[in-house]
């Protein structure tokens, strides 16, 4: 029998309200003891809760939801204490006590959702994110996720690959299997339409992208300023600034949100190419690593020295000694500000052309890799004249989208999708 489940499912006391979550078959049950009735269902009501000794617990509002229209698909309950932390220790005491209770695993609630088809996979991965998001391009996207957004755009794509199984079933049931021409017109026409439908998003910028921010690598010799930049562009002073060259010796990453885009800027060792010092070497590496995986790099060295598809940044502009860059795209110095402003606003819209748009849901690795597997199913069938392995590859493309939306699924995956909660959720 499932274990009926409770936890805290408000912020951490002290708070003006702590609401405690009950879930499973005996959450009416749980009511009966703490407040000597079930309520009226859907309607929150005032109840003195008192623990098996008849001692008070709180006076509080109480909520009876019966399932399965519920967030979980289970009988649920809801007791909205005050907020204090001896109020809340309180009660979850004696709920731990009541036979057949126990405390919620990380994500528990919502993990009983999805085993209860209350929610699907990708929308548990969107509200996975949702709980995590820092921005509010992080809050619009992983919204558009949780609220089914993809999960009914795959559920189309479902629906139309059923219909053209259908279609070739029926020529593998009454015409000859080399017979493709009683195969309807419009059938290869839309394999493609679905096909295109699939690449157009695939080619949409990653969850990935959006989750830890658009990669901005500062980069460039010694003493060239990168520090002092990546402090003003952070806002903090996270990097140490000294005129000795080979100060900064590793990669220093800061998350930042301008303009509600998130940025990740990294300050790197000085590039040269020998050094006496084997530490300062190891920086040189690790920041030429981080040059491969920037999204952009702002480039401080000399103008010619620019790596491609880089910014020229001439940094220092407020010294009468520092270098003239004639292609500069940006003249800045972290001194007086000047130019910063600039630069900042590039760097939104460059990230916000690059990042999900507002409200579009973004794929993550394993849906990315998922919809790409059955775009390239859709390939093959558009190639192939056999209708049985035209019918092969149309069902292996049906695989991935149940695979999307967690209809064949793994316990280690889902294990590790919902350890991401916190407990409550």
């Amino acid at each position: 029998m499932t274990a009926t489940i409770f936890a805290l499912s408000s912020g951490a006391p002290p708070a003006a309200i702590a609401v405690v979550r009950v879930s499973g078959p005996d959450a009416a049950a749980v009511l009966h003891h703490l407040a000597g009735r079930v309520p009226p269902a859907r309607r929150a009501v005032t109840a003195t809760l008192r623990d098996p000794a008849g001692e008070l617990l709180d006076r509080a509002l109480v909520l009876w939801l019966p399932g399965p229209t519920t967030v979980t698909g289970e009988d649920c309950a809801e007791l909205h204490l005050h907020g204090g932390r001896a109020v809340v220790g309180a009660v979850e005491a004696v709920l731990a006590a009541l036979p057949g209770l126990r405390r919620a695993e990380p994500g528990e609630f919502t993990r009983r959702a999805f085993a209860n088809g209350r929610i699907d996979l990708a929308e548990a991965e969107g509200l996975a994110d949702l709980l995590s998001a820092e921005t509010e391009l992080q809050r619009q996207s992983a919204l558009a996720m949780a609220g089914g957004q993809f999960s009914r755009t795959v559920a189309t794509w479902r629906e139309n690959l059923l219909i053209l199984s259908a279609q070739l079933e029926a020529v593998l049931d009454f015409a000859d299997e080399d017979d493709v021409a009683a195969l309807p017109e419009s059938f290869t026409w839309n394999i493609g339409l679905l096909r295109g439908e699939i690449a157009a998003w695939l080619d949409r910028p990653r969850a990935e992208a959006l989750r830890e921010g658009f990669r901005v690598v500062l980069a460039g010799p010694p003493n060239a300023g990168k520090s002092t930049l990546f402090n003003a562009l952070v806002e903090s002073d996270a990097a140490i600034i000294s005129p000795t060259a080979g100060t900064t010796r590793d990669v220093l990453t800061r998350p930042v949100s301008l303009a509600g885009i998130p940025f990740l800027f990294l300050d790197t060792a000085g590039l040269r190419d020998h050094s006496a010092d084997a530490i300062e070497m190891m920086g040189v590496d690790r920041a030429r690593s981080e040059l491969a995986r920037a999204d952009l790099v702002l480039w401080l060295g000399p103008e010619g020295e620019c790596p491609p598809d880089a910014w020229n940044i001439a940094p220092q502009c407020d010294r009468s000694d520092a270098e003239r860059k004639v292609c500069a795209r940006h003249r800045v110095s972290a001194v007086t500000g000047a130019g910063l402003d600039g630069l900042r606003a590039d760097l939104v819209a460059t990230a916000r052309a690059a990042l999900p748009k507002p409200g579009d849901a973004a794929l993550s690795s394993r849906q990315h890799h998922l919809l790409a597997e059955a775009e390239q199913e859709l390939v093959q069938a558009e190639m192939l004249t056999d209708p049985l392995l035209i019918a092969e590859s149309l069902r292996l493309a049906r695989v991935s989208f149940d695979a999307l939306l967690g209809r064949t699924t793994t316990e280690d995956m889902l294990d590790a999708l919902f350890g991401r909660f916190c407990i409550g959720k």
